[in-house]
């Protein structure tokens, strides 16, 4: 345990032997102990060091590629594994476990820097020497979905489908089956990946019995992210004659207003970026909070750990993931009534607390969309603008052949997308094109500023959902902006939130059940100006009127639940 004697026992070992055809290996080994102590500048000189005695120790090109990815040189850590794959598979064995790891390495970055056809490539190359590496399809799945790479399972030999499936995660589930049992399983698994934490149950026997209750927040997206784009207003809102509420955050400083906005709303921001896990925990233990509510789920750079310590006697699952967690520790997830019906409470590892009218908390502060014009944005005027603005990963074979279909049927109709990325473009124009659907009638919107993004709705005519995985945010940003949204509703959570949208604000009738109805409706509405007009006018009087954006009611009823829940436990603790 000795990093700083080793290091000067090999130092003064090539003093002695600087021409041994050993000294490669006191180079690499004194590489691993400066990198293992973050010394990384002195570990890439070590690392480099070796190298210059023996190229062919490829060990070192792995270790050399995880120092300068961890000193931000990207490019050149993807210019070290490559010249590692680049030479092919060895026959021993242990070239080909570094073969796999510098090919997973590669994958993970290259996803990293959305370079993600060359990802694919890597994690299949690495899939091919083991398939059964559950991390590895997690990433090549979810990457697939992001590409539009249909059918996203695709033959691997040593692996079957059925097998890729089972091992699919949780949130790439959602946009592949709308069946909760199957979602609670994919959780359930996910769960199994996360090493255990070493601190548990930490809230205390009797509740704290403060004189306001203590709500504290757990995210990592309290900067400019869709989780706070919808609860800023919720936390500004917050009764502080009932309620103290508290963040405790590792969200990155984008330096943006909307993290300035979030810090502001908060009595207390408790930074815990640089804390382990167990020691998140004790500082949530310490604040002495009553509720503690997960913004996070299951999404990217989660912390179920802190969770699993039970830090808080009452923690509650909302908005970062939607559906089941199973993370150990979390005991209730907020929906509503439509969300999660009585019937499907059982596929579901937390107590199922329901909203009385929408899950969905919205923020009204959110800027009105600004006029444009269809010239504005690359739309021929005279088209029925069918819009589909999700992100490419909800983007199904089904979905996009119903598409077509509906084009086929709307001959003066265009569907509007978003060009997540270059990959997707192009094998969704492909398959446009596969289906007899010219080029032009397939729009592509890029990136864009929020209030550009918003501006973008009103100029559409109908926005068609996804299905198994609908939208959240998305449909929330069409509706505020006053574009009326068709959904296909299904039976797990991902599959319902537009669906408890639409209902909140007045318009279920644009909720189907099958995708034959949500083929037609849109055919229909789209030969019917009218009809058209009338749900525009319906939805721009229920948005400020209904359920969906009474911000202030949300968060009384938001309260009440919590407080329900500190005056449950205490009735338990006497």
């Amino acid at each position: 345990g000795n990093c700083g004697g080793a290091i000067r026992m090999y130092g003064d070992w090539l003093k002695h032997n600087p021409k041994s055809p050993s000294a490669f290996a006191a180079h690499f080994n004194i590489g691993c102990l400066l990198q293992e102590s973050g010394k990384l500048a002195e570990s890439l000189v070590a690392y480099m060091a070796c190298l210059r005695v023996n190229p062919q120790f490829v060990q070192t090109r792995l270790n050399l590629g995880n120092v300068l990815d961890q000193l931000g040189r990207m490019d050149d850590a993807i210019a070290e594994w490559r010249k590692l794959v680049d030479a092919g598979p060895a026959a021993a064995p242990i070239d080909l476990a570094v073969l796999r790891l510098a090919l997973n390495n590669l994958g993970l970055i290259l996803e990293r820097t959305g370079r993600w056809g060359d990802a694919i490539a890597m994690l299949s190359r690495s899939l091919a020497i083991d398939p059964g590496q559950e991390q590895v399809i997690y990433h090549w799945v979810r990457l697939r979905q992001r590409i539009c790479a249909w059918p996203i399972y695709e033959d691997v030999p040593g692996i079957t489908i059925a097998q890729m499936i089972e091992k699919t995660s949780a949130v790439a589930m959602l946009a592949v089956s709308d069946d909760p049992a199957l979602q609670l399983a994919a959780a359930k698994r996910n769960m199994v990946a996360f090493p255990a934490a070493t601190l548990t149950n930490l809230s205390p026997p009797t509740p704290y019995g403060h004189e306001r209750l203590r709500v504290g927040y757990l995210s990592s997206n309290f900067n400019l992210h869709a989780v706070s784009m919808l609860t800023a207003e919720l936390f500004e809102l917050h009764d502080r004659q009932r309620v103290e509420v508290f963040a405790f955050s590792w969200s990155p400083d984008d330096g943006s207003p909307m993290l300035a906005r979030v810090r502001a709303a908060m009595d207390h921001f408790v930074d815990i970026a640089a804390m382990s896990d167990e020691q998140a925990a004790q500082a949530i233990r310490a604040a002495e909070i009553d509720v503690l509510v997960d913004l996070q789920g299951l999404t990217t750079h989660s912390r179920p750990r802190i969770l699993a310590c039970r830090p808080a006697p009452h923690q509650v699952a909302y908005l970062g993931h939607p559906g089941t967690t199973a993370v150990p520790g979390v005991d209730y997830l907020l929906a509503d009534h439509y969300l999660v019906p009585q019937a499907s409470a059982l596929h579901y590892a937390e107590q199922v607390l329901r909203m009385p009218a929408c899950y969905q908390v919205n923020d009204r502060k959110r800027p009105r969309p600004e006029a444009l014009t269809r010239a504005q944005v690359g739309l021929v005027p005279g088209a029925f603008v069918f819009c589909a603005f999700n992100n490419t990963n909800k983007f199904t074979p089904e979905v996009f052949a119903s598409w077509m279909n509906i084009l086929q049927r709307v001959p003066h109709g265009v569907l509007w997308l978003l060009a997540d990325n270059p990959e997707a473009q192009t094998h969704l124009m492909q398959y446009a094109a596969a289906a007899g659907i010219d080029g032009g009638r397939v729009v592509m919107a890029h990136r864009a500023p929020y209030l550009e993004y918003l501006s973008r709705f009103p100029v559409g005519d109908l926005f068609l959902d996804t299905y198994p995985f609908n939208g959240g945010v998305t449909t929330s940003d069409a509706l505020w902006s006053g574009l009326p949204v068709l959904t296909r509703s299904g039976r797990s959570f991902a599959s319902r939130m537009s669906g408890s949208l639409l209902h909140a604000i007045g318009l279920p009738d644009l909720v189907t059940e099958s995708v034959e109805a949500y083929q037609d409706l849109a055919v229909a509405l789209a030969q019917d100006p009218p009809r058209m007009a009338l749900l525009r006018q319906t939805l721009a009087h229920n948005a400020l009127t209904s359920p969906l954006f009474d911000t202030p009611a949300f968060t009384r009823a938001l309260e009440d639940i919590f407080l329900g829940l500190a005056r449950r436990g205490a009735a338990l603790a006497a």
